[in-house]
C-alpha cells in the first residue's frame, strides 16, 4: 500500500522542514499545496521532493484540502500541518493499519503542545484514497461527514483507532496562535459557515470555545449550549435507530455507530468548554457539572484529561481537596507524563500539608518538564516548609531565571519577595 502525504500551507518556512523530516521514512509521496506564500515554502518543499501546487485562498479550509487531495495517487492519505510533526514510535502501528482490508479511516491522537487547556484530541487524518471523502466545514476541516456517508452505501468498512500519540502539533502555543492571527482566522472562517448552519454543534463548539478563549464569554457560552442542545437531540436520534433494528435497516448500523462516536466526541467538547466559562464566570458549581457530563461520556480516555484536570482544579478552588486528588490521580492513571497533572497534584497535596509528597509531585512534574518555572516555585516553597533550605533556594533560583525568559514580571515579584523574607541578597 502506498502511502501520500497532503498538505496545505503558507508562509510555513520555519515550521514545514520538521514537519516533512517527520514522514520522510513512511510517506511515498507528498503533496504540498501553497495557498499564497510570500516566503520561502514553496522551495523548502520542493527540496523535500515534494509536488508543490498552488491555489488561490478563499477563506476556506475544506475548498484547499479538498483541491490538494485532487492531486494525492497514493492509496492512503495522511494529512498534516506545517505545525505538525508525525512522531516515530507509530509508524509500524501506521504500516499494519494501512495494510488491513477492513478500515476506510484511522482516527490518530494528537498532542497539543503547549496547549493551556485539554492536551490531546482525536482527529480523522489517515484515509483511504476514496474519491467520495472529501473536507467539510470551511475552519477546522473534517472527512467525517463523508466517511460516514461513504459507511451508509459501503458497510463493509469500519473506522480503526489507534493507541498512542500518532502527531505533536504545537499550533496552539500562544506564541503561534499570535504570531499566525489564528484566532481571527478561525473566527472569519467559522462565522461564515454559522451563518448559513446556525446549529450545527460542531462549529458551535468551536466557535463557542474560541470567544470564551478571547474573553467573549457571553457569546461562547450562547454557542455552546446551542450546541450541546441539538447534540443531544442528534444523539438521542442516533442512539434510538441503533436500539431499534426496524428504524435501522443492517446496511446503515455502521453509519450510525460512527455518527454515534463522533456525536460523543462534540458532546464532550461542548461539555467541557462549558466547564471552562462558568469558570470564568465564577460559577463552580455549573462548572463542575460540565466537567463531570464531560467525564461520564463512553470516549477515549485519554481525550478527557482536559476534563479531569479542569474538574480538579474547579473542586480544589471550592476546597473540597481530597476530590481534587482524586480527580488528578486519575488524570494521572490516564497518562502518567501529564506534568501538569503532577503539578496540580502537588499543589492538592501542599494544601493537605502532606508536603514530602508534593514534593514528589512537583519533581516529577520538573522531570516531565524542564521549563516548568511554576513547579520550581512551589517546590521551593515546599522544601522550605520542611526545612530544608540549600533545596528551597536552588529551586527558587530555578524559577526566577526560568520567570525571566517567560515572564519578567513574576520574576521581579519572586525576587523582591524572597528579598524581603532575608532569603536572598
Amino acid at each position: 500500500m502506498s502511502i501520500s502525504l497532503c498538505m496545505i500551507v503558507k508562509n510555513e518556512e520555519n515550521a514545514l522542514p520538521k514537519c516533512l523530516n517527520s514522514v520522510k521514512n513512511f510517506v511515498d509521496e507528498v503533496v504540498v499545496l501553497d495557498t499564497g506564500s510570500s516566503d520561502r515554502t514553496p522551495e523548502i518543499a520542493q527540496q523535500f521532493g515534494a509536488k508543490v501546487h498552488h491555489f488561490q485562498w478563499s477563506n476556506n479550509f475544506s475548498a484547499a484540502r479538498n483541491a490538494a487531495l485532487k492531486y494525492v495517487t497514493g492509496d492512503w492519505i495522511l494529512v498534516l500541518d506545517a505545525d505538525e510533526m508525525l512522531t516515530p514510535s507509530i509508524v509500524p502501528q501506521l504500516q499494519d493499519a494501512i495494510q488491513s482490508d477492513e478500515y476506510i479511516l484511522i482516527n490518530l491522537i494528537r498532542q497539543e503542545v503547549g496547549a493551556v487547556q485539554s492536551p490531546y484530541s482525536l482527529v480523522s487524518r489517515l484515509f483511504r484514497n476514496h474519491p467520495e471523502i472529501r473536507f467539510e466545514r470551511p475552519y477546522h476541516a473534517l472527512v467525517d461527514d463523508s466517511v460516514a456517508a461513504i459507511l451508509k452505501k459501503e458497510p463493509h468498512w469500519q473506522v480503526g483507532y489507534l493507541q498512542g500519540v500518532a502527531i505533536l502539533h504545537t499550533g496552539y502555543q500562544k506564541s503561534a496562535i499570535a504570531q499566525n492571527n489564528k484566532y481571527i482566522k478561525a473566527q472569519a472562517a467559522m462565522l461564515e459557515f454559522l451563518s448559513t448552519h446556525p446549529n450545527d454543534p460542531y462549529v458551535c463548539s468551536k466557535l463557542g470555545a474560541l470567544y470564551v478563549e478571547t474573553g467573549k464569554i457571553s457569546q461562547g457560552v450562547e454557542l455552546l449550549q446551542r450546541g450541546l442542545n441539538q447534540a443531544t437531540g442528534n444523539l438521542a436520534s442516533t442512539n434510538g435507530s441503533l436500539g431499534n433494528p426496524q428504524s435501522a435497516q443492517k446496511t446503515d448500523l455502521a453509519c450510525l455507530a460512527a455518527q454515534s462516536e463522533e456525536n460523543y466526541e462534540i458532546l464532550y467538547e461542548l461539555h467541557y468548554h462549558l466547564g471552562i466559562a462558568y469558570n470564568h464566570l465564577k460559577n463552580p458549581q455549573q462548572a463542575l457539572y460540565h466537567y463531570q457530563a464531560a467525564i461520564k461520556l463512553p470516549i477515549y480516555p485519554m481525550l478527557k484529561l482536559g476534563a479531569y484536570n479542569n474538574l480538579g482544579n474547579s473542586l480544589k478552588d471550592t476546597g473540597d481537596l481530597n476530590s481534587a486528588k482524586k480527580a488528578y490521580e486519575t488524570a494521572l492513571k490516564i497518562d502518567p507524563n501529564f506534568a501538569t497533572g503532577h503539578y496540580n497534584l502537588g499543589m492538592t497535596l501542599k494544601a493537605l500539608n502532606l508536603f514530602t509528597d508534593a514534593i514528589a509531585c512537583y519533581q516529577k512534574a520538573i522531570k516531565l518538564n524542564p521549563y516548568y518555572a511554576e513547579a520550581y516555585q512551589n517546590l521551593g516553597v515546599v522544601q522550605l516548609k520542611v526545612g530544608n533550605f540549600p533545596a528551597s533556594m536552588t529551586a527558587f533560583k530555578n524559577a526566577i531565571l526560568l520567570h525571566e525568559q517567560y515572564n519578567p514580571e513574576e520574576a521581579k515579584r519572586l525576587r523582591q519577595g524572597l528579598s524581603e523574607m532575608g532569603l536572598l541578597k
